[in-house]
């Protein structure tokens, strides 16, 4: 697999705008391109390290009819594989102590118009015996609720908050965002400041207001991950498109220059080109975790 790299940014922002300094987190863009990933790879999609004594989860909805295309009397769905990640590939994950491998999974049926995920966090020593094979996803699945098998090329950037900027921030520097696009081009929303695609930490890629979910314990929960329907779209192009991805010499504007599977690699679209955002409280030694979507 072809090594993948965000553009550097014009300047670095936290100088430019030394009041966003505080607000800098890492991210970790994992460029996944479709593949042939095996159980011990971290992946989306792919095959999962799953104990061959423990059984396969399923869909238990009590109602049935939130399955769109599923009648009471078929069998519950299986659950489909979204990803699989292991701490050697991205240690930044907020493991549980004694675990080391990360699984998320989802039913391929909308539940009110989105899928429903399950996490599950593992000890890659404990596994044993492995189950050989996954289910296959129930034939009447939605085909954009079930990836293509990709492989993951991790890369870490500096984000900056867009939706999630205080509006005191926002007020303070809102004139010399408009300056830097005036004079260079360059948007702070779209090229500075949170990185699109499936990715770990950082900030939500909110396109409607933030909705940051609080743990039982009272706590606002971490941004865990974000799956996402593109890896970039056309507002993209300074800076998130990977440079591998981009043509040399540069194609003519407004010209497409990339594929519809660099664009869209894993095959999914969750609701209107949007993403579902998974958040856990670190503060919880088990944990709990919940999730959002949004969509244009």
């Amino acid at each position: 697999m072809k090594r993948h790299t965000t553009a550097p940014a014009l300047m670095d922002v936290s100088l430019l705008w030394p009041e966003l300094g505080p607000f800098g987190r890492v991210a970790v863009r994992l460029h996944p391109r479709p593949g042939e990933p095996t159980a011990d790879q971290s992946s989306v999609g792919g095959p999962l390290l799953w104990p061959v004594d423990e059984p396969w989860p399923r869909c238990c909805d009590a109602d049935p009819y939130d399955h769109d295309y599923v009648s009471p009397a078929e069998p519950e769905p299986p659950l489909v594989p979204i990803l699989q990640l292991f701490a050697e590939d991205v240690p930044e994950i907020p493991f549980p102590d004694g675990t080391d491998v990360l699984q998320v999974l989802w039913c391929p049926f909308d539940h009110d118009s989105f899928p429903r995920p399950e996490l599950r966090w593992r000890r890659r020593a404990d596994v044993g015996a492995r189950r050989p094979a996954m289910p296959e996803p129930d034939p009447e699945s939605d085909p954009e609720r079930v990836p293509r098998r990709c492989l993951l090329d991790p890369e870490r950037v500096t984000e900056y908050p867009s939706w999630d900027l205080p509006k005191d921030v926002r007020q303070l520097l809102e004139d010399r965002f408009s300056q830097l696009k005036s004079a260079t081009g360059w948007d702070y929303e779209a090229d500075l400041s949170v990185a699109p695609g499936t990715k770990i930490g950082g900030y939500p890629g909110w396109v409607q207001l933030p909705d940051w979910p609080v743990c039982d314990c009272g706590k606002v929960m971490n941004h865990l991950l974000t799956v996402a329907s593109l890896d970039f779209d056309d507002a993209n192009g300074k800076r998130w498109v990977p440079l591998e991805d981009r043509p040399v010499p540069p194609v003519p504007s407004g010209a497409a220059w990339y594929s519809a599977t660099e664009q869209n690699p894993t095959g999914l679209m969750i609701g209107d080109v949007g993403g579902m955002y998974l958040f856990v409280c670190t503060s919880c030694t088990d944990r709990p975790f919940a999730y959002r979507f949004d969509n244009s």
